[in-house]
């Protein structure tokens, strides 16, 4: 472990910046140490060797990590300070996201470039209420840099949210149901406009069943909340049966025009190559909104369609 330390603080390529992160991987390796000694005082099995193949796997993990968030990090101004890190104590959900990703095989279903879209706004904002459709490989990290904010999952196989709850517990998802297939898309957006509830200005989501496209039985939690980000990378999309992303982008539209709250709502639409996303987006969260688009994610930036400044009260989306 020591030898691992002093390799840390000698490579040359690593910035100022990074190094005051890596810095801070020695507190968060205290933090491991404590709780792994814990383990072995009421009776954990594992040898301290094996407890100190762990940290010194997790520590690595962690070293990987910083690398990654602070190489995204490089493109802005702001060098990181050494000091300020140590204003905000690290969290539980933290440490979990360095056991997760020290010890797991699995990858994001972003690329490094898409995720920098996202966590370029995540970091503008100082505490961001982030609503996520899908549960993946990357919902630790989405939950682990917002901890100052809400982060909350929306998730479809049952299986699948116990699996990634049993390995992180901290995170914070509901299992979901929605009413479409695939199959329906082009029936769905031809014929929504024939009921009036579908449509601004009154057009809402809970209890709205008389609009197929609308969510209208998702937690309370999500309807009393005013999202400031949302993520579309779920429900399945791909074969005819599975659920579609039809209403995630409409109800995501409607979240975002119904905003009371001053500022925008981004919205970040992944898969954005395959046709169903592509008409849905044309047709809800508009070109005019607009931000940017790298691989196959979009960002678009909604205005609560109450100040009327561009139009948007009228009985179109768009």
């Amino acid at each position: 472990m020591k030898k691992l330390e002093q390799e840390l603080v000698i490579w040359p390529i690593i910035p100022l910046s990074n190094l005051c992160l890596i810095q801070h991987t020695k507190h968060v390796a205290l933090n491991q140490t404590q709780f792994l000694g814990n383990q072995t005082e009421n009776g954990d099995p594992s040898t301290p060797s094996q407890n100190q193949s762990f940290l010194a796997a997790s520590l690595a993990g962690l070293i990987v990590l910083v690398l990654l968030i602070s190489g995204i990090k490089r493109s802005t101004d702001n060098p990181i300070s050494c000091q300020s890190r140590s204003d905000y104590p690290t969290t539980p959900i933290q440490l979990r996201a360095i056991l997760y990703y020290a010890t797991s095989t699995g990858v994001p279903q972003q690329s490094k470039e898409e995720i920098k879209v996202t966590f370029d706004v995540l970091q503008s904002l100082s505490t961001s209420k982030y609503l996520v459709f899908g549960l993946g490989n990357d919902s630790v990290m989405w939950a682990s840099l917002n901890t100052r904010g809400t982060t909350l999952f929306l998730e479809e196989d049952p299986e699948w949210v116990q699996s990634i709850l049993k390995e992180a517990p901290d995170i914070r998802a509901h299992t979901i149901k929605y009413p479409t297939k695939l199959s329906q898309a082009d029936d769905l957006l031809s014929s929504y406009k024939s009921e009036p509830e579908c449509l601004p200005p009154k057009s809402y989501l809970r209890g709205n069943v008389k609009c197929p496209l609308a969510l209208a039985n998702l937690p309370e939690e999500v309807y009393e909340t005013e999202w400031d980000m949302i993520m579309i990378d779920a429900p399945k999309g791909w074969y005819a049966d599975a659920p579609g992303r039809m209403g995630a982008i409409y109800s995501a539209a409607v979240m975002a025009r119904n905003r009371k709250g001053s500022g925008v709502t981004h919205v970040f639409l992944h898969d954005i190559d395959r046709r169903v996303e592509k008409i849905y987006e044309e047709e809800f969260l508009c070109k005019k909104y607009f931000v940017k688009g790298v691989g196959r994610l979009w960002h678009f930036a909604i205005p609560p369609a109450a100040n009327g400044s561009d139009g948007s009260r009228n009985s179109s989306f768009c």
